[in-house]
């Protein structure tokens, strides 16, 4: 049998999903007479049109796990341009090897986690995130491109907001899509938060440029990162939380109550929440705690909160889609945050 060449793997690409497209309203209501998820979906579904309806909420998104690469980019893109999310919190990897490398011109492909020999996608230097596969080649690419940004900057310490409005504008200049979350974030002002940043494609890049500026280089200043989502949360008050997966992200926004406090200013709960995922609670794997728990560290309201045990790519565009179609974002204004943020600074 012939050896599979890399042009082999890599040829069906990932399509994102179009909430614009499918009219989901009358199912996810029907849903909400069902049982069990569906229900809870519907719920949830109703809670974030709540929260888009409500004139003093702000609200603020959570991303965890593969979520881009899994074809969820364009439901992200959609929400920032009808201000339907007012700032992001998200991982590295969503923003940099998945939405910022899909900027610069590359894809994701359709690939398999079953009979495939993962040595064999080494050797062909091709990345396997589950049944997706990615070009390593193109990811060094996506690295080198952070080190540039990172070259070209002040040498003092940044928040990932910062050098995220930055990879926003390299995209403004350079980019080869209009549907890039961190091109959408940096048109529309809103601002997005990656506390792990060094954790992805951009931390490899840093390396190098501190490798090679070592007396003077830009740093990353996670307590900055903090500080700027604590302040703005203080400007909002009113909250309302989308969170697709857990991890860093979610205790990260919830936090900020808790910081705020710390300060001596007053910032109520999240008014609102709604979580999407699969972990489970009783290990300790769902980021620490339901929603509900989250009420006992002052974190959370339990009024408009609803937990989501489904997998993202299923429930996201379902509860996405039926607040995109009901329309309550048509009456919502931008909030600019990342300007209120670069003028705080």
């Amino acid at each position: 049998m012939p050896r599979m060449k890399k042009s082999d793997y890599l040829k069906d690409t990932v399509k994102h999903i179009e909430i614009s497209k499918y009219g989901v309203v009358p199912l996810v209501d029907a849903m909400g007479d069902m049982a069990f998820t569906a229900r809870d979906l519907a719920r949830a579904a109703r809670i974030y049109d709540k929260m888009l309806s409500d004139r003093n909420c702000s609200v603020i998104l959570t991303l965890a796990g593969s979520l881009f690469s899994a074809g969820l980019k364009k439901v992200v893109v959609d929400l920032v341009r009808r201000n339907m999310v007012d700032a992001i919190v998200s991982t590295g990897a969503i923003m940099v090897d998945q939405d910022f490398f899909e900027g610069l011109g590359f894809r994701h492909y359709k690939g398999t986690a079953h009979n495939i020999d993962d040595n064999e996608l080494r050797e062909l230097k091709i990345d396997r995130i589950y049944d997706t596969f990615i070009d390593e080649d193109e990811l060094r690419v996506c690295d080198q491109t952070t080190r540039k940004i990172a070259d070209s900057l002040e040498p003092r310490p940044y928040s990932s907001r910062e050098f995220l409005e930055e990879m926003g504008r390299y995209l403004s200049k350079h980019g080869k899509t209009k549907d890039s979350v961190v091109l959408a974030a940096y048109e529309k002002r809103v601002p997005i938060f990656v506390p792990a940043f060094s954790d992805c494609s951009a931390g490899f890049g840093m390396v190098e440029h501190q490798w090679n500026n070592p007396a003077k280089h830009m740093s990353m200043d996670s307590a900055k990162d903090f500080l700027e989502l604590t302040r703005l949360k203080i400007e909002a008050r009113d909250t309302g939380l989308l969170m697709i997966g857990g991890g860093v992200p979610k205790n990260f926004v919830q936090d900020t109550v808790v910081a705020a406090d710390i300060l001596g200013e007053a910032a109520p709960m999240h008014k609102y929440a709604v979580q999407v995922t699969v972990a489970d609670v009783r290990d300790g794997a769902l980021s620490s705690s339901t929603l509900k728990e989250a009420s006992s560290w002052g974190k959370v309201e339990t009024v408009h909160e609803q937990m989501v045990y489904s997998e993202a790519t299923l429930a996201f565009p379902l509860i996405a889609g039926y607040a995109y179609h009901k329309k309550s974002w048509k009456n919502r204004k931008a909030r600019n945050y990342s300007d209120f943020l670069n003028k705080a600074a």
